[in-house]
């Protein structure tokens, strides 16, 4: 091998892992479009053709699909892991496995919370209030289906600020495996009841008021003290 194929290996391998990288953190959410070439080759410095060998390395492991004349686009391979798996469908089609999940979650996301409030940057943060906003404007709509979307938004988006792609991709599967029960019966407890809604909605502002205020401890303790509330809630109402 010359030294320019070896230039040029070393080059596209380098790509790759950064393109694994912004896929692992996030950067490039799962079924999002990748940017273009040419921006990809600015952004990393490199010719188009050494990103389109990167691309095309990435899309023979199925991370990203190649669709002609619509562009590349992230694969959620990496978000299905832990659903994908038997245990996965257990968990999934039990219901009497949500309080697993909860105090699981309890865990998992105070730790996303806290490390929100000491590393997110000032992009995550105000991701964070985006998602909180509109949180709080569908809940004025009376919009219970919106509010269910947008709170998995909210939480998505404290775990990517987390800046630990671990906390994200464990996040990303248990939003998938309590999707069917818990965020169904979260949407229900709020149509049945006004002052769920409301407690909710205040319990997320102080989440995120602590996150942005850079205050990690209080983070966590108002994560845990919101998902201590779901708890609580499903124990009084039972399953809708």
């Amino acid at each position: 091998m010359t030294t320019s194929n070896r230039q040029a290996g070393g080059r596209v391998s380098s790509v790759t892992r950064r393109l694994e990288d912004a896929l692992l953190d996030g950067t490039f959410p799962a079924n999002s479009r990748l940017p273009s070439e040419r921006e990809l080759a600015e952004r990393y410095a490199v010719s188009r053709n050494t990103v389109r060998e990167a691309i095309q390395q990435l899309g023979a492991r199925g991370l990203v699909h190649i669709r002609p004349r619509s562009g590349v686009f992230v694969s959620d391979q990496l978000r299905t892991g832990a659903t994908a798996s038997p245990w996965g469908q257990l968990i999934t089609d039990s219901p009497a496995r949500r309080e697993d999940i909860l105090e699981f979650r309890r865990v998992l996301e105070g730790a996303t919370a806290y490390l929100a409030a000491l590393r997110g940057t000032d992009d995550d943060l105000e991701r964070i209030r985006s998602a909180m906003a509109r949180l709080d404007q569908a809940r004025r709509a009376g919009d219970h289906a919106g509010e269910s979307r947008i709170d998995v938004e909210l939480h998505e988006a404290i775990a990517k600020a987390s800046g630990n792609s671990m906390f994200l991709h464990l996040h990303s599967s248990i939003t998938k495996m309590m999707r069917e029960h818990i965020i169904r019966n979260v949407d229900g407890m709020r149509e049945l009841n006004k002052s769920v809604s409301e407690a909710l909605s205040l319990q997320h502002r102080t989440i995120c008021d602590a996150i942005c205020a850079r205050r990690p401890e209080e983070a966590r303790t108002a994560m845990q003290t919101h998902i201590d509330y779901v708890r609580s809630r499903f124990d009084a109402d039972g399953d809708h």
